[in-house]
């Protein structure tokens, strides 16, 4: 409720995610299978995406404060979105996600962050806080790059659509040329015309 009053759920004070990100920050712990499985995401879905991450404890005596450290961290380097992580476990695994410091640490981020952190059913104060709330740690990978084969299927889509385009446009000018070259009459024609209606006119005029 402290929180909330605040404004720090506040959805109009939520960041959208980039849509082409490049660079990505991931908090969590170096041990964690959920790194394991966000890592592994994303290699399938953006091999391409430069990676860094910021390690912290998920859980245990301190671990809040070490994950609102790295959150901090993350949020002045050069990487586009945040991904903070961890998988499932009781509400006392989890209750670093329900500590004020992670919470402020997510709303002071200067770039988006999305929280994977347990189950569908788990919710934590962090939930809340984040910019967006996944599911789970491979959700939350999903949500942050978009699928490479998904980007290069709509760039051949629109490739074919500039092409017909193009081909269209070359179409309605080569007829306005063709359209024109028949209205042009080629000067030496012009004179012969000329002559015709001269010897007409002198013609009548005898």
């Amino acid at each position: 409720e402290k929180l909330e009053n605040e404004g720090l759920f506040a959805v109009d004070r939520k960041k959208a995610l980039p849509a082409f990100p490049r660079h990505l920050a991931i908090v969590s712990s170096l041990q964690a299978a959920a790194l394991r499985d966000v890592l592994t995401t994303l290699q399938r879905r953006a091999p391409y995406l430069r990676l860094t991450i910021f390690p912290a404890p998920v859980q245990g005596d301190g671990a809040g404060a070490r994950i609102a450290e790295a959150l901090a961290q993350a949020s002045v380097s050069q990487c586009d979105a945040i991904i903070l992580c961890r998988g499932g476990g009781s509400i006392e695994d989890l209750w670093a996600f329900n500590e004020e410091c992670v919470a402020r640490a997510i709303r002071a981020s200067a770039i988006p962050v999305i929280c994977g952190v347990g189950h569908e059913t788990d919710f934590t104060i962090a939930d809340f806080a984040a910019d967006l709330r996944a599911p789970t740690p491979t959700a939350a990978a999903e949500l942050a790059a978009p699928d490479r084969d998904t980007l290069l299927g709509a760039l051949d889509q629109l490739d074919s659509k500039l092409r017909r385009r193009f081909d269209r446009a070359i179409e309605d000018r080569q007829q306005r040329i063709d359209w024109l070259a028949a209205r042009l009459v080629h000067p030496t024609e012009r004179i012969r015309r000329r002559q015709e209606e001269s010897q007409q006119l002198g013609q009548r005029l005898r």
